[in-house]
């Protein structure tokens, strides 16, 4: 008689995680960094801008979409977001038997260079990488994991305490396994005044308003050909396409609160022109702005 293998670290994650997390739901918890997630139906694509996070599959399969990029993970791999990042992306496989379970660590870029620094942990950094990777968890990172998500068995002052140092020890793995250097790359280079992050800032910061390429490569301390090369590298876009996605993203939100009508948000987000605006909207969200808004509205 055949005996079934015994569980992984995966397979009580993935026990433990479905106790704690009902379907179709996001769930906060008890440990401030750590959020869940379990879907047991594919979603429709969906856009946003992902904020510096690694997120780790136990169950299911999801495919994200930076600019012309497909990034497929699933169950044992993660997806690391290093710097803020326009991208769209859905649930490709589950099912209510095996639904979608997904762990979110919210991560802080002072935080991963305090941690090589602390440990002097040694890290090439020759060129600008990509600022969003798919990796897959070793044994060592595994065991962290489920360290950490044991911790949502225990009472909540305990669990907010000790998931401390579960997370410096994540991203030590994380660090020391063989994307390390893509974790760590952005942060590196603006130590060094070459990096990104801080360009990704300053358009955060001036969205709504004109700015031409040399202004940022003068805020930003780079030649406008550094900036362009190394901007594309980690965002998989150029600077304006950039800032187009952030003023759409930020039009999206006004529009969804309901105070405002979509020429309003149009000017709101910096743009002059409401035609122009309808048409970059639809193209990127695929319908114009009222029938988008209708839409999601009405899909729970």
């Amino acid at each position: 008689m055949k005996r079934d293998p015994s569980p992984t670290r995966l397979d009580h994650m993935i026990d433990l995680v479905q106790r704690h997390v009902l379907d179709e739901q996001r769930v906060a918890t008890a440990i401030p960094f750590l959020s869940l997630l379990r879907s047991s139906h594919p979603t429709p694509v969906t856009r946003g801008v992902l904020k510096p996070s690694c997120c780790v599959i136990l169950q299911g399969q999801k495919r994200v979409h930076l600019a012309e990029d497909i990034l497929d993970y699933g169950p044992g791999e993660y997806l690391v977001v290093s710097v803020d990042m326009p991208a769209a992306g859905h649930i490709v496989n589950a099912t209510p038997d095996k639904p979608y379970l997904l762990l979110n660590i919210e991560l802080d870029p002072q935080e991963i260079a305090a941690i090589v620094l602390e440990a002097k942990i040694a890290i090439d950094t020759q060129e600008p990488v990509r600022g969003a990777f798919v990796g897959k968890t070793d044994d060592a990172l595994q065991e962290s994991l489920y360290q950490l998500v044991r911790l949502l068995q225990a009472p909540a002052a305990e669990a907010a305490f000790l998931s401390v140092g579960l997370k410096r020890e994540i991203i030590y793995r994380m660090l020391t396994g063989a994307d390390g250097r893509q974790l760590y790359q952005n942060i590196v280079l603006d130590q060094q005044d070459r990096g990104i992050s801080k360009a990704i800032a300053w358009l955060r910061e001036h969205y709504d308003r004109a700015v031409k390429v040399e202004e940022l490569a003068q805020a930003t301390n780079m030649s406008i050909s550094s900036l362009h090369h190394r901007f594309k590298a980690v965002t998989t876009m150029g600077p304006m396409q950039y800032q187009k996605q952030l003023r759409l993203q930020a039009a999206r939100t006004l529009l969804l609160k309901g105070d405002v009508d979509a020429t309003t948000a149009a000017y709101q987000v910096g743009y002059e022109s409401a035609s122009q605006f309808s048409r970059e909207y639809r193209r990127l969200f695929g319908a114009p702005p009222m029938q988008d808004m209708k839409k999601l509205r009405t899909t729970p």
